[in-house]
């Protein structure tokens, strides 16, 4: 088939039988851009920990697809969506990059997937949380992979009111992501009996969280949410330590706290915390295996963001291959057809809206006289299955129906 022809067939959405696109790459190289935070509040969280979990994704796949090798590259967005939108074009425009991954804050994915959008590029999100980016602001070309605001609601949240944390205070981090989980979290606890009592926003990257933390014990709820993330929980904590809040009766949710940040808490301070990941080094010898090698190509253990960028690398490199070119409306349709099947999630499935459905994990850090090593934290308290943890696409607000077929 002619390239011009093809590409307008393409560009009508009319169907482009599978070896049509005959092994095309543009450029000769894929190229994929991680994009993140590396050197503030989610440096851990994200961090260049997800561009090594990249790199050993594109070295597994053998470092080439399609005759063609694979390239990562990666840059610090800062947390700023201005910043990352600039970098974002940049790649696109001038260094041929094919996909842009991770994306830790939600402002900054909502604005990337966005100009990907419009770019007709493919975005695949791991670190950020809020649900809009399959719901309203969703694309055809956007995925979601790693978690959200409505897994982390149901995960943590419907185990604590569950267990009688029947009111709650949210201390919410004043922007997107914040907003999206405060309001999962606080319509998961309302539809199951309980009731919000208040809530307070505070800055991306506190460092005093006292006032806020006053607030929240003079409400007198029987639970604290934690709509944050990276060093604020973890800095949050601290402090309603010193407070004495949880010895006065209170219990802290945390809503987003992964493995890196509770290595970083420490295991006197952390003991005890509910959380929600989608995956943890220690529940099978295939994520220890993983877990060996990130650990001899990093000195950390990986949590479910970098476990997760891993995964999304290698889904993306198994569809170009599928599809037999990186063009992006191809890649998509294989992106959205294809099952996922891997280290990370077992039975995954993805969405018309881009949301990649698999099982979710509630864990509790163990006491210190528990652990078994260095970074030996999780006990495994419910999985919370795909289907109960993520939304479904009716109820998203996505609009998959305008999207080219």
């Amino acid at each position: 088939m002619d390239r011009i022809l093809l590409a307008a067939t393409v560009a009508a959405g009319v169907a482009v039988p599978a070896g049509a696109f005959a092994q095309e790459v543009s450029d000769d190289v894929v190229k994929i851009g991680i994009l993140n935070d590396q050197s503030g509040v989610y440096a851990d969280f994200g961090g260049k920990w997800s561009v090594a979990a990249a790199e050993m994704a594109a070295e597994d796949f053998g470092g080439s697809v399609l005759g063609k090798p694979v390239q990562i590259i990666n840059a610090d967005h800062q947390n700023k969506p201005d910043i990352a939108s600039n970098i974002a074009r940049e790649w696109y425009d001038t260094q041929q990059v094919d996909a842009i991954m991770e994306l830790t804050t939600s402002s900054v994915a909502l604005a990337v997937q966005g100009l990907s959008k419009e770019k007709g590029k493919i975005d695949i999100v791991t670190g950020a949380a809020t649900t809009e980016l399959t719901g309203k602001q969703c694309s055809p070309y956007g995925f979601h992979w790693a978690y959200d605001t409505h897994a982390l609601a149901v995960g943590t949240g419907g185990a604590l009111v569950k267990a009688g944390g029947d009111s709650w205070f949210f201390l919410t981090a004043d922007y997107a992501f914040g907003y999206s989980l405060e309001e999962q979290t606080a319509n998961f606890v309302k539809e199951n009996g309980g009731e919000m009592l208040g809530e307070v926003r505070h800055p991306l990257a506190s460092n005093d969280f006292s006032s806020f933390l006053l607030q929240a014990q003079s409400s007198g709820a029987k639970v604290i949410g934690l709509a944050n993330a990276g060093l604020d929980t973890a800095n949050a904590i601290k402090q309603a330590s010193e407070f004495g809040i949880v010895q006065g009766g209170q219990k802290l949710a945390a809503l987003l706290f992964t493995l890196a940040e509770v290595h970083g808490l420490g295991a006197e301070a952390a003991q005890g915390l509910n959380l929600t990941e989608g995956w943890y080094w220690d529940q099978s010898d295939e994520n220890r295996d993983f877990a060996e090698r990130f650990m001899k190509k990093t000195g950390r253990m990986p949590n479910m963001i970098q476990a997760g960028t891993y995964s999304a690398v290698l889904q993306y490199l198994k569809a170009v291959k599928a599809a037999g070119t990186d063009e992006t409306k191809a890649v998509a349709a294989k992106l959205h057809e294809m099952p996922v099947e891997d280290l990370f999630a077992k039975n995954g499935k993805v969405q018309e809206n881009g949301r990649m459905v698999y099982d979710m994990y509630l864990f509790q850090v163990k006491k210190p006289d528990e652990m078994k090593g260095d970074w030996d934290f999780y006990n495994e308290v419910l999985k919370v299955p795909g289907n109960e943890a993520f939304l479904s696409v009716d109820k998203s607000g996505c609009d998959v129906s305008s999207f080219a077929k």
